[in-house]
Protein backbone atom coordinates (compact mmCIF):
# COMPACT_ATOMS: atom_id res chain seq x y z
CA UNK A 1 0.00 0.00 0.00
CA UNK A 2 0.67 3.46 -0.15
CA UNK A 3 3.02 5.38 -2.95
CA UNK A 4 5.84 4.46 -2.67
CA UNK A 5 8.18 3.44 -5.36
CA UNK A 6 9.35 0.13 -4.47
CA UNK A 7 6.25 -1.52 -6.43
CA UNK A 8 6.40 -1.76 -10.19
CA UNK A 9 2.89 0.42 -10.15
CA UNK A 10 4.26 2.88 -7.66
CA UNK A 11 7.18 3.76 -10.44
CA UNK A 12 4.24 4.15 -13.26
CA UNK A 13 2.00 5.90 -10.61
CA UNK A 14 5.15 8.04 -9.85
CA UNK A 15 5.96 9.22 -13.31
CA UNK A 16 2.12 9.71 -14.16
CA UNK A 17 1.99 12.11 -11.64
CA UNK A 18 5.17 13.89 -12.72
CA UNK A 19 4.21 14.09 -16.83
CA UNK A 20 0.77 15.37 -15.43
CA UNK A 21 2.11 17.86 -13.51
CA UNK A 22 4.97 18.76 -16.24
CA UNK A 23 1.66 19.15 -19.02
CA UNK A 24 -0.16 20.79 -16.75
CA UNK A 25 2.48 23.79 -16.47
CA UNK A 26 2.21 25.39 -20.14
CA UNK A 27 -1.89 23.85 -20.85
CA UNK A 28 -2.68 26.01 -17.28
CA UNK A 29 -0.76 29.09 -18.02
CA UNK A 30 -2.29 28.90 -21.70
CA UNK A 31 -5.72 28.69 -20.23
CA UNK A 32 -5.55 31.64 -17.98
CA UNK A 33 -4.10 33.74 -20.22
CA UNK A 34 -6.65 33.03 -22.60
CA UNK A 35 -9.39 33.38 -19.97
CA UNK A 36 -8.02 36.43 -18.98
CA UNK A 37 -8.09 37.82 -22.68
CA UNK A 38 -11.84 36.53 -22.68
CA UNK A 39 -12.95 38.35 -19.43
CA UNK A 40 -16.50 40.37 -20.86
CA UNK A 41 -16.17 38.11 -23.87
CA UNK A 42 -20.09 37.02 -24.87
CA UNK A 43 -21.01 33.95 -25.69
CA UNK A 44 -20.77 34.45 -29.65
CA UNK A 45 -17.00 35.53 -28.78
CA UNK A 46 -16.21 32.42 -26.26
CA UNK A 47 -17.50 29.93 -28.57
CA UNK A 48 -15.66 31.25 -31.45
CA UNK A 49 -12.53 31.08 -29.41
CA UNK A 50 -13.35 27.61 -28.24
CA UNK A 51 -13.63 26.31 -31.77
CA UNK A 52 -10.28 28.58 -33.35
CA UNK A 53 -7.57 26.16 -34.73
CA UNK A 54 -6.15 24.16 -31.84
CA UNK A 55 -7.98 25.45 -28.74
CA UNK A 56 -10.43 22.30 -28.99
CA UNK A 57 -6.89 20.23 -28.74
CA UNK A 58 -5.52 22.25 -26.09
CA UNK A 59 -8.73 22.51 -24.01
CA UNK A 60 -9.37 18.48 -24.27
CA UNK A 61 -5.57 17.63 -23.54
CA UNK A 62 -5.85 20.36 -20.54
CA UNK A 63 -9.31 18.51 -19.42
CA UNK A 64 -7.53 15.57 -19.37
CA UNK A 65 -4.45 16.18 -17.86
CA UNK A 66 -6.34 18.16 -15.15
CA UNK A 67 -8.25 15.34 -14.02
CA UNK A 68 -5.90 12.54 -14.39
CA UNK A 69 -3.53 14.40 -12.03
CA UNK A 70 -6.09 15.16 -9.75
CA UNK A 71 -7.44 11.67 -9.37
CA UNK A 72 -3.97 10.24 -8.90
CA UNK A 73 -2.99 12.90 -6.03
CA UNK A 74 -6.38 11.56 -4.43
CA UNK A 75 -5.78 8.12 -5.00
CA UNK A 76 -2.23 9.01 -2.84
CA UNK A 77 -4.24 10.33 0.13
CA UNK A 78 -7.01 7.87 -0.11
CA UNK A 79 -4.42 4.77 0.23
CA UNK A 80 -2.23 6.57 3.01
CA UNK A 81 -4.77 7.84 5.02
CA UNK A 82 -7.21 5.21 4.48
CA UNK A 83 -7.24 2.07 6.22
CA UNK A 84 -10.52 0.45 6.40
CA UNK A 85 -10.37 -2.08 3.29
CA UNK A 86 -13.89 -1.50 2.27
CA UNK A 87 -13.73 2.68 2.42
CA UNK A 88 -10.56 2.14 0.83
CA UNK A 89 -11.82 0.47 -1.85
CA UNK A 90 -14.73 2.24 -2.12
CA UNK A 91 -13.17 5.47 -2.18
CA UNK A 92 -10.36 4.27 -4.83
CA UNK A 93 -13.47 3.64 -7.10
CA UNK A 94 -15.52 6.61 -6.95
CA UNK A 95 -12.80 8.63 -7.49
CA UNK A 96 -11.84 6.82 -10.13
CA UNK A 97 -14.99 6.89 -11.84
CA UNK A 98 -15.93 10.75 -10.70
CA UNK A 99 -12.70 11.74 -12.89
CA UNK A 100 -13.49 9.91 -15.70
CA UNK A 101 -17.29 11.12 -15.63
CA UNK A 102 -16.37 14.52 -15.07
CA UNK A 103 -13.47 14.56 -18.19
CA UNK A 104 -15.79 12.89 -20.26
CA UNK A 105 -18.53 15.24 -19.66
CA UNK A 106 -15.87 17.93 -20.04
CA UNK A 107 -14.81 16.99 -23.19
CA UNK A 108 -18.01 16.81 -24.52
CA UNK A 109 -19.14 19.98 -23.22
CA UNK A 110 -15.96 21.19 -25.25
CA UNK A 111 -16.30 19.37 -28.48
CA UNK A 112 -20.33 20.56 -28.20
CA UNK A 113 -19.20 24.15 -28.01
CA UNK A 114 -16.35 23.34 -30.28
CA UNK A 115 -18.29 22.08 -33.32
CA UNK A 116 -22.28 23.33 -32.35
CA UNK A 117 -24.97 21.77 -30.86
Amino acid sequence: RGSGLSTEGGVAHWWAQRITAIALVPLTLWFVISAIAMVNADHATFSHWVSAEGNPVLLILLTIAIYHHGQLALQVIIEDYIHHEAVHFTALIMVKLGAFFLAVFTIFSITKLAFGS
